[in-house]
């Protein structure tokens, strides 16, 4: 064979070994690309079922004495008119308004004028180093399930008894015996209040007036109408119009 036909056959030889290399890394590229597609495959579906998980959780633990709406209610099931109190417990002037006006509401309900409804609230947290708020409201929430006779004793002393803003608030064995002086069975709310049975559920409560409009507390209404001016002259013009 002479030296032309060798380079021409060399060269021909490195040409197809050439086009057989491109085609195994063109190999190659396609497997890892299959590979990478596979885990994001993978990694996507872990963290859709993480997500479905995650929706599906343990839904919170509510309080059988409260209305559908998430409110203690006082007096007649079937009042014609009933005022809401939405209210947190570390609220300053929350404790104004029971003061002032919480006899005058306790009457009312006493000779059936009205119903009310005490929505306890925690948008304080801030204001304890303990979250008093969510803490005492989830108390209310165990006094009103212990019985509900003894929520308004309660209720009163609660307001009584209210800490300073910017301490550590009422511990959990004080909330225990607020309730007991209250005539509750301090042993049936022991552990709800120490386990914070319903925090969840002072949580969602919060959240839920928070998305219907209320944007402070005391926010008092008289069947859905916000009263202004919720001092005992104020309360009574709204009821009588109500009626």
């Amino acid at each position: 064979m002479s030296n032309n036909s060798k380079k021409k056959a060399q060269a021909a030889a490195a040409a197809l070994q050439g086009k057989r290399d491109k085609q195994r890394r063109t190999l190659i590229q396609i497997g890892v690309a299959v590979v990478l597609i596979a885990l994001i495959a993978v990694i996507g579906f872990s963290i859709a079922s993480k997500k479905s998980d995650d929706s599906t959780a343990t839904p919170a633990a509510t309080p059988s004495a409260v209305t559908s709406d998430g409110a203690i209610r006082i007096g007649d099931p079937n009042a014609a008119v009933v005022v809401t109190v939405v209210e947190d417990f570390q609220c300053p002037a929350c404790k104004q308004f029971e003061a002032i006006s919480g006899d005058t509401l306790s009457g009312l309900v006493a000779d059936n004028t009205v119903a009310v409804d005490y929505k306890p609230i925690a948008i304080l947290d801030r204001m304890s180093s303990t979250n008093y708020s969510t803490r005492a409201a989830n108390a209310s929430m165990c006094v009103a399930d212990a019985d509900i006779a003894d929520w308004p004793a309660w209720h009163t002393a609660m307001f009584e008894q209210q800490p300073a803003e910017g301490g550590s608030g009422l511990t959990d064995d004080e909330l225990v015996a607020i309730a007991a002086s209250a005539g509750a069975d301090s042993a049936e709310v022991a552990g709800c209040i120490t386990d914070g049975t319903y925090t969840d559920y002072v949580t969602s409560q919060t959240q839920t007036v928070l998305q219907g409009g209320v944007t402070g507390t005391p926010t008092v209404s008289v069947n859905g109408t916000v009263v202004q001016n919720p001092t005992p002259d104020g309360l009574r013009a709204a009821i009588s119009a109500a009626q």
